[in-house]
């Protein structure tokens, strides 16, 4: 099987997919909707990562020139239903960067499902004056952190010291960053070492698309790994159908996902799904599977952190 770009998916093949599974169940109505299935009672499962979006219309635009990761909004009522069918307690919303660095509509959600959802939210990284919203920032109603990208022309700012407010400014506010910078991550051994106190979380394993369409997954891993040495680090284990080049179980992902919880220990690794970048490849049951049945390195209490109980302490969600 090939890797698919994230905006690959067609919407046809998008509706044959197992969200209109999901959208049938969510029509079964409102009891549907509100409890994870048994399973959930058993291994506390916590998605550490999930886009919600709407779509773009005139009265809520778009940043130009932006692309989804699928041809249709994906939201909260689609996704309930997947959760609770799958046995998924919560979900990580991480507003998509196609929205901008809005994030009213991860707030809805969680006002709709205060006990299923929390947010890492986006802040605008390269306006200086934004640090005056971070003191009260996680006084917003299910607001957990800040999820901070740096792709293309973003990732001159790890450089120029355009992003070199945020960091101290975070770590004094006691904000958890997830942050997304595949193939740049040694410039992250010097922000965890200056600031001791800030929760930095490596998103996706380190890994990229690009990356793993040009084999270099285990170069990206391998600064991943650099990086389990400080104890603020910790890393989401996420989105691993998305660079593998086979179909479940993905044992090309096995060696890599073995090496960072080897690093990191199970304490500081996430499960997460970012399953709308390759909605295609799995469905949400197999995605907790892969985890919890196909990797055999993994205790039971290994995967009890691993599947919910990790991300939940890292970003002290109660």
């Amino acid at each position: 099987m090939t890797l698919e770009g994230p905006h690959m998916l067609s919407r046809r093949r998008f509706i044959n997919t197992s969200l209109g599974a999901g959208v049938a169940f969510a029509a079964q109505g409102p009891a549907a909707a509100q409890a994870p299935a048994p399973q959930a009672a058993r291994r506390r499962i916590v998605d550490a990562q999930v886009h919600l979006w709407k779509p773009n219309t005139p009265d809520r635009p778009w940043p130009p020139n932006t692309v989804p990761q699928l041809p249709e909004p994906f939201g909260y009522d689609k996704l309930v239903p997947m959760m609770n069918e799958a046995g998924v307690e919560r979900v990580v919303i991480v507003p998509p960067s196609w929205e901008g660095d809005r994030i009213d509509y991860a707030m809805e959600a969680h006002a709709k499902y205060p006990t299923r959802f929390g947010i890492m939210g986006r802040i605008p990284l390269a306006n200086p004056q934004s640090a005056a919203l971070l003191p009260k920032w996680k006084e917003q109603p299910g607001m957990l952190g800040i999820r901070a990208s740096f792709n293309s022309e973003q990732m001159a700012w790890l450089g120029n010291g355009t992003a070199d407010w945020f960091w101290p400014a975070a770590e004094k506010a006691g904000i958890p960053v997830m942050f997304l910078a595949p193939g740049n991550l040694p410039t992250f051994a010097r922000i965890a070492e200056r600031h001791p106190q800030l929760r930095l979380i490596v998103d996706h394993m380190g890994l990229s698309i690009d990356i793993a369409k040009a084999n270099k997954r285990e170069e990206a891993i391998a600064q991943s790994v650099a990086l389990a040495k400080y104890p603020n680090v910790s890393v989401k284990l996420s989105s691993a159908p998305t660079y593998s080049s086979e179909p479940y179980p993905y044992r090309d992902m096995t060696p890599f996902i073995r090496s960072l919880c080897d690093a990191y220990g199970p304490q500081r690794c996430h499960w997460g799904t970012d399953m709308t970048n390759s909605f295609a490849k799995a469905t949400y049951r197999q995605r907790i599977t892969h985890f919890t049945e196909e990797l055999p390195f993994l205790s039971e209490d290994d995967k009890d952190w691993i599947m919910g109980r990790a991300i939940m302490a890292r970003l002290n969600w109660a």
